[in-house]
């Protein structure tokens, strides 16, 4: 009763006992870049030893992967800062000696960009224990604190056929197919369906749009940006109240006006990118005339008469596509852009539908047997519902911001502390087992 109880320096239940001196080492003198979140007094770091085999770059190997972060390696801007186009030894001959290279894609944090530590440690730690085909790979991190400042890159690997918003924009030579564009569509939509349910828990992605789908050197689509992903409501909620975030002309409209986040606001931003693949115009594109410069509602006379239907197509597939299969992709879209996020489809619908138009366009030979289908739904009208007065509000909030920052705003950052306070939706990938997370093949 009186006596004190002593850890004894013989550890029970296998557990170690750790010098503070020992611990002190491990995260570089508690340095605050090795900070991965804050707990009520104790601060939680990111260990020496790198977990879910993650790769652990120092900067001088990074800064040297990308010859001295050549302007001429860029591949990608943003509110983040720059990505480069990078060579580094391959995993296998880090420890053998070989001679190895891979080719990656290293994102470099700006110290005065809006998208903050934060958001690099979501990245680090969600990619660090997910894999599936349609998300991009994780190969490492790098976290220094050196005279030149706090440095903080990641190293995905390289996507060759850099994003669709580039080939949909013209940023490269060749144009997408239409049936390339369809395998695009399918592969980013299983992309979205494993987040939402094929998980131990449910991720909203909160920023899907066609910047953050990147393209392999076969056209395999692969989700990327994690940043702004927030885990989806508890058992027994509908959604998760939350700040609005994300890209102007993909939000859902229920979203924007009211907060609330479910995962049919990530498929009310998969209908936008579909009526993208079709025309091959941006969601919002402030250089035409004013009368069309947002895609939902330039597109809708074109949807409502079908022999005015072929002109919304994008002028560059040269009429070297189905009619019939777009009108099918088009009505997909509809669904997706539902005004009742309840009466739009769940992901994995949205890949079987997508399946079976690309299945009509195939041979006889190459076509999969069709499972039985249910008494069809009537096609829900065109429903796209941005309000024109709130979106122009939010536009001109959003311009407002990107002054006060010289132009760097593209994303808000999470406030971590706030999350773990609420009681729904809390995002805490810092202590997730790799065992916790299902993967696909």
């Amino acid at each position: 009763m009186n006596s004190d109880m002593m850890l004894s320096c013989k550890r029970a239940n296998d557990l170690r006992v750790f010098k503070f001196a020992e611990l002190k080492a491990a995260t570089k003198g508690f340095s605050r870049s090795l900070v991965i979140g804050e707990d009520m007094n104790s601060d939680m770091m990111l260990s020496c030893k790198r977990a879910n085999d993650l790769r652990v770059f120092k900067f001088a190997e990074l800064k040297a992967a990308t010859k001295g972060f050549s302007r001429s390696l860029v591949i990608g801007e943003g509110g983040f800062g720059c990505v480069y186009r990078g060579v580094v030894m391959a995993a296998d001959d880090v420890d053998d000696g070989g001679d190895g290279c891979l080719d990656v894609a290293v994102k470099q944090l700006s110290r005065n960009g809006f998208q903050g530590h934060k958001e690099w440690i979501n990245e680090v730690n969600f990619l660090g224990v997910v894999n599936h085909p349609n998300l991009v790979k994780l190969v490492g991190y790098c976290a220094e604190d050196d005279e030149r400042g706090i440095q903080r890159l990641l190293v995905y690997e390289l996507m060759r056929n850099k994003s669709l918003e580039d080939h949909l924009l013209g940023r490269v030579n060749s144009t997408l197919s239409w049936m390339t564009r369809l395998q695009i569509a399918q592969g980013a939509a299983r992309g979205l369906a494993y987040l939402h349910e094929e998980m131990d828990f449910q991720l909203i992605f909160r920023d899907f749009k066609t910047s953050n789908i990147l393209l392999d050197e076969d056209f395999n689509p692969k989700l990327s940006d994690f940043g702004l992903a927030r885990q989806g409501p508890a058992a027994g909620l509908s959604h998760v109240s939350t700040v609005v975030v994300g890209t102007i002309g993909y939000a859902a409209p229920e979203y924007l006006h009211t907060g609330r986040l479910t995962s049919k606001s990530d498929v009310w931003s998969f209908g936008v990118v579909l009526y993208e693949l079709i025309t091959g115009r941006r969601a919002v594109e402030r250089n035409l005339p004013r009368s069309e410069q947002k895609l939902l509602e330039w597109v809708k006379p074109y949807v409502a008469d079908s022999k005015k239907f072929h002109l919304l197509m994008d002028p560059r597939l040269e009429g070297d596509y189905s009619l019939k299969s777009a009108q099918k992709l088009s009505a997909l879209a509809n669904k997706c852009l539902t005004k009742n996020p309840k009466s739009r489809p769940k992901m994995s619908e949205v890949v079987e539908m997508i399946g079976k138009i690309i299945n009509d366009l195939l041979p006889p030979q190459a076509k999969t047997e069709p499972k039985p289908e249910a008494e069809p739904e009537p096609e829900p009208e065109l429903e796209l519902q941005f309000a024109a007065e709130e979106t122009e509000e939010l536009i001109e909030d959003i311009d407002s911001r990107k002054q006060e920052t010289n132009g760097n705003y593209k994303k808000k950052v999470f406030d971590f502390k706030e999350l773990r306070n609420r009681s729904i939706g809390r995002l805490d990938w810092r202590l997730w087992a790799p065992g916790s997370v299902k993967h696909s093949a």
